[in-house]
């Protein structure tokens, strides 16, 4: 197999995107994003094999003094139906990560679909394989789950009507409700990105969730904005902005990665309205999959995400439980100090 480095932004991107599980925070931006906001460094991987490209992997590392973190986010990028493939980068991305504390993957690779316990549940054949060979080759489920591991996905390939009659009863209603009340949905441009972070924050400090700093957000949402991979819409009545979604996309998929709502006008359920409106334009868009981003852990109502989760189910798509991320560790010593080091600074 052979390995490159690829120094191109249009070649990582029009090749990543021809792949299995290309993920948008496998792309060029992302990795340019993380550099710029938190100092992690991008190293993109393409992996050959008899001249056709078969991975690649953007690996973000920091460095801790002569130490190195290493981190794949939502990947790598490759055909994980073909075990043996996978096993094979694997191995690589072992190698590359040889003097490092760890390396952490969390490639959307479904092992599940469905609530485990309930008459819809299926296990994933293919993808309890890509778990048993992560196991074997030394990988340790990680307690430190940067991304969702479990979210809900729409599948876009149906007819708009489809997609809402296949609806709850309740949330088509609300739905039509948001309508009926003259609330609007727009595109947002560059201009309303005060109005993005002010409706976050204010969701933030209702919801009781941790929110960085405005540039943060800022600069995500403009640079990906502008690069044609995040799209955002605002509800608004009576021309004032009520709640927002933020999109982001790339390949065959649409995430929902961001929303946020007023305390005013919630009644007229603008959320609701949104998700359909955020729907309709990936649909358009020839987008295949509308992914929720974000399920919980736990499906019960001790998990922090239940709340939110039963306002997606409203949704009708498919629970969809994934591999999570899973961790390479060259020197356990090493390893299980950090993780110590890490829970502390925590608390």
């Amino acid at each position: 197999m052979e390995i490159t480095t690829i120094h191109h932004q249009a070649e990582w991107n029009n090749t990543l995107k021809t792949l299995p599980y290309a993920h948008v925070l496998q792309t060029w931006e992302w990795g340019e994003f993380k550099r710029e906001t938190t100092g992690w460094i991008p190293n993109r991987l393409m992996f050959k094999d008899g001249g056709d490209v078969v991975a690649m992997a953007s690996v973000l590392t920091r460095c801790i003094g002569p130490a190195a973190m290493m981190y794949v986010p939502k990947g790598p990028a490759l055909r994980y139906e073909n075990v043996d493939l996978a096993q094979q980068v694997i191995k690589e991305l072992q190698k590359v990560a040889r003097f490092a504390i760890w390396l952490k993957i969390d490639p959307d690779v479904v092992i599940g679909t469905g609530i485990p316990g309930e008459d819809d549940a299926a296990e994933s054949p293919e993808g309890l394989a890509i778990q048993n060979m992560l196991k074997k080759s030394g990988w340790r489920f990680s307690d430190d789950q940067v991304q969702f591991r479990n979210t809900v996905r729409i599948d876009l390939t149906q007819t708009e009507d489809d997609i809402l009659m296949g609806m709850s009863q309740n949330t088509r209603r609300k739905v039509r409700t948001a309508e009926k009340k003259d609330v609007t949905v727009r595109a947002a441009t560059l201009d309303d990105l005060d109005t993005l972070y002010s409706l976050y924050r204010v969701t933030g400090e209702r919801d009781n969730f941790l929110i960085r700093p405005p540039a943060y957000y800022e600069k995500a949402w403009r640079d990906f904005m502008r690069q044609g991979l995040a799209h955002a819409l605002i509800a608004e009545f009576e021309n004032r902005p009520i709640a927002h979604v933020i999109l982001f996309h790339f390949g065959k998929t649409c995430w929902y990665f961001y929303g946020a709502s007023s305390n005013d006008e919630r009644n007229r359920m603008p959320n609701y309205l949104l998700q359909w409106e955020a729907m309709k334009w990936a649909k358009a868009q020839g987008y295949e999959i509308y992914d929720m981003w974000g399920a919980p852990n736990e499906f019960d109502e001790s998990d922090s995400m239940w709340g939110v989760y039963q306002f997606k189910q409203g949704f009708r798509g498919t629970t969809t439980r994934t591999l999570g991320a899973w961790d390479y560790a060259p020197y356990s010593i090493l390893y299980s100090g950090y993780n110590h080091l890490r829970k502390a600074l925590r608390r």
